[in-house]
């Protein structure tokens, strides 16, 4: 007695393409198809059967899906901006430390906004321009991580710099005769590093939790770079809790971060008001205006960017990717020239280097 039975289909890399092959031939001679690249049966046929060959050691970054014919004209002014921002912020870090009369505490917290600008451009643009110029979209594994990790612990320590910006022009303000022994050059050192090591305390978890999710055979993600919640998004696996952390950063970290600007600056505007003098109130304010135009130009884009990227599915990817690169590219070319065209002494001193140049 012989008994049908259904056997499971299990389909080798090698016989998939075979069978793929097979198949196309078979199409071709039934007259059914006139198709002269095999490839593309065997693109059809693994989708057909969700099962697309990867290398499990490595990541693809497809860019900026759609735009593919465009990624050449795109990566001009990618380039352009990422070098215009590191030639500023080096010159910026350059002139601060050949200048004994800028090392205050204002000026060392924007060499540290510098610093973490460069370090965030770097981070993205160069393997961007790779895909865009080279396509070359792989990555590793541990290179996919490292973007994972660097990005958003830059954008917290970011964030940090600003509040601690913020406190600054707040005691500058109203405590004046004490500023120079409340923020001396240790203290805003010990500021720095505090803030770093907060960063990296609450961003760890986020490439950790990467790693235990399961990727199956969809290793491409739609993106320029390794951004968390996108390398989340591609795998099989349950990413609540992915999602989740990430809210608590940016709702956790950044929120208590805005809200003790917030604080500083309602402070400051009560002290500026029992100010009888229309010139102090003029100074008084005039030392805060590049410091809210910076962060306004950091935290109102960033917000937008994240919580669309969570909560509106309706704005188009290609859309949503420019705006992210956009994001990270703007802030260090608009930062150093808020700062110098607002600060005269740094105005005057930038000058200074620059006609000798």
């Amino acid at each position: 007695m012989v008994t049908n039975r259904k056997m499971p289909l299990v389909i080798s890399g090698t016989n998939l393409q075979a069978k793929c092959h097979q198949l196309t031939y078979v199409h071709r001679f039934q007259g059914g198809l006139n198709i002269s690249e095999p490839n593309r049966h065997t693109e059809k046929f693994m989708a057909a059967f969700n099962l697309t060959p990867y290398d499990p050691s490595t990541f693809i970054l497809m860019g900026i899906p759609g735009l593919e014919a465009a990624h050449v004209w795109i990566s001009i002014p990618f380039a352009m901006f990422y070098i215009v921002g590191l030639l500023e912020n080096f010159m910026l870090l350059y002139v601060v430390s050949k200048e004994l009369t800028l090392q205050k505490p204002m000026y060392l917290l924007l060499c540290m906004l510098a610093l973490t600008e460069i370090t965030t451009s770097t981070s993205v643009v160069p393997k961007a321009l790779c895909i865009f110029w080279f396509n070359l979209k792989t990555i590793t594994v541990a290179g996919c991580l490292t973007q994972s990790f660097f990005l958003p612990m830059v954008t917290v320590m970011h964030s940090t710099i600003l509040m601690t910006m913020a406190f600054d022009r707040y005691v500058a303000i109203c405590n004046p005769l004490r500023y120079t022994i409340i923020l001396t050059k240790g203290r805003v050192a010990k500021l720095g590093l505090l803030g770093l090591i907060k960063s990296i305390l609450f961003v760890l978890p986020l490439p950790l939790l990467l790693t235990r999710l399961q990727f199956c055979a969809n290793r491409i993600v739609p993106h320029t770079h390794c951004e968390p919640i996108a390398v989340a998004k591609i795998s099989c696996g349950d990413i609540r809790v992915n999602s989740i952390y990430g809210l608590v950063i940016l709702f956790l970290v950044i929120g208590l971060d805005l809200t003790l600007i917030a604080l500083s600056y309602g402070l400051i505007i009560k002290a500026v008001l029992t100010i009888s003098s229309n010139r102090a109130h003029h100074k008084a304010l005039n030392t805060c205006i590049a410091h809210v135009c910076v962060m306004l130009t950091y935290y109102t884009p960033s917000l937008f960017y994240h919580l669309t990227q969570r909560f509106v599915k309706d704005i188009a990817p290609h859309v949503h990717i420019i705006f992210a690169d956009l994001y990270l590219l703007i802030p260090p070319i608009l930062n150093p020239i808020i700062y110098g065209v607002k600060t005269k002494e740094l105005r005057e001193k930038l000058g200074k280097y620059t006609c000798r140049w």
